[in-house]
């Protein structure tokens, strides 16, 4: 197991644990059972910091909760500025999620990236759609965020991804939809010290 933590200037958003199916040159590939442990950041007034950029959290805190509505099979490929995440309800493929993201940079524990906000759905039939556009639009230019430039460059990415996306090339190639946990690999639990993740 690896402790997957996403952060933002000093402060940790959003912590997980992931059982490890493949670690080598390639990258991480990693699974999340459903109702597996999960911390995310919320403040005071119950927001995130989907609903609000991170400087106006009052008092933001991570909070435990279930994961739910979907098992994931994650693809970190090394040195890239995306995951991959191969959704299952449960024995059905339901899609694929591009998570845009810094580089993974690993940890005692496991591996910490940035979230860059836009992110992609993509349909089984390889249809798909930006995520967060408004979120993204919206932090563009906020201290600790990412400035014009960067903000180009993290949806150039997100561009060169659909094309292959569009003409359905690994890892949109059918590649791990057909995946299936051993039956032993039930919901994962924090570890102790999971909270030491509260600020970097």
């Amino acid at each position: 197991m690896v402790l997957q933590r996403y952060f933002r200037q000093d402060q940790y958003t959003f912590v997980r644990p992931m059982r490890v199916v493949r670690d080598d040159e390639d990258g991480l590939l990693l699974w999340l059972t459903v109702r597996s442990d999960f911390a995310a950041l919320v403040d005071a007034q119950g927001k995130t910091s989907h609903d609000l950029p991170l400087d106006e959290l009052t008092e933001p805190r991570l909070t435990r909760r279930p994961w739910h509505d979907y098992d994931v099979l994650e693809w970190m490929p090394a040195g890239a500025a995306y995951s991959i995440w191969w959704m299952f309800a449960g024995d059905a493929f339901a899609g694929w999620y591009v998570n845009l993201e810094s580089p993974y940079q690993r940890h005692a524990e496991g591996v910490d990236s940035t979230d860059q906000v836009l992110d992609i759905w993509v349909e089984p039939n390889r249809t798909w759609r930006w995520k967060d556009e408004e979120e993204f639009a919206a932090r563009t230019g906020r201290p600790g965020y990412f400035d014009a430039a960067e903000a180009r460059a993290i949806r150039a990415e997100g561009e060169r991804l659909v094309k292959l996306i569009e003409a359905g090339e690994f890892p949109f190639d059918g590649t791990h939809t057909g995946f299936r946990p051993d039956p032993g690999w039930g919901p994962l639990t924090l570890p102790a010290g999971w909270d030491r993740a509260h600020r970097r």
